[in-house]
């Protein structure tokens, strides 16, 4: 029994170690880039040896992409239930600008962008990261496939484009944000999203089959 609580004591600081490092892991991505962020600065934030590091995930690289799995699901989780609110097209557009402010304002979205510009000269980390931006890709797709399938606009805006430019756009607003420090222009972007949605309305009206005669 003695060496039973001793393993489960192990455990129990194993599972601290590993949270306290994704939580550091995150936190130093986001406040100082992936070109700040090292064994030596993420161990610093946790307050661990770095040997740690190596000894739980392997390196940085793994380490990252660990905490951008346990972020990427708590956002899942979240912004599955204001999806799945949207009944229009207005309150899927209203949705989408919701998920996009909560992910900057969390920095969610800060730090996934660092991997992307990172991976753009890492091919295996590119792969890790492409694999992972299919779960948001499917995300979209799922939720425009449900409010406008069916319909004109779906014909018109296949689910699988739409989703593909939802993620360039998600990308790129944090790429301009460098250029917009206040963030007007994005919210410009927004707005027109939210102006074109009532319009886009119109093509996603179900028009009644017309009986055989």
């Amino acid at each position: 029994m003695a060496e039973a609580a001793v393993q489960r004591t192990r455990g129990r600081n194993a599972d601290e170690t590993r949270r306290r490092l994704l939580d550091a892991a995150d936190r130093v991505l986001r406040e100082h880039g992936y070109a700040g962020t090292s064994v030596r600065t993420v161990a610093a934030a946790a307050e661990v040896n770095p040997a740690l590091v190596f000894y739980h995930y392997g390196g940085v690289d793994p380490l990252l992409l660990a905490a951008l799995d346990r972020a990427s699901e708590t956002r899942l989780a979240e912004h599955r239930e204001t999806a799945a609110q949207a009944r229009t097209l207005e309150e899927l557009t209203a949705a989408a600008v919701t998920i996009y402010r909560t992910d900057v304002e969390r920095g969610y979205l800060a730090s996934f962008s660092e991997l992307v510009a990172a991976a753009v000269t890492k091919p295996a980390l590119r792969a890790e990261i492409s694999t992972r931006a299919e779960v948001w890709v499917a995300f979209v797709e799922e939720h425009w496939e449900r409010v406008v399938g069916g319909t004109p606009l779906a014909r018109l805006l296949p689910a699988r484009e739409v989703a593909n430019a939802a993620i360039t756009f998600y990308l790129g607003a944090n790429l301009f944000s460098v250029i917009d420090p206040d963030g007007t222009r994005t919210e410009d972007v927004l707005g027109l999203a939210g102006r074109l949605a009532p319009r886009a309305s119109l093509l996603t009206m179900r028009l009644p089959r017309r009986r055989e005669r």
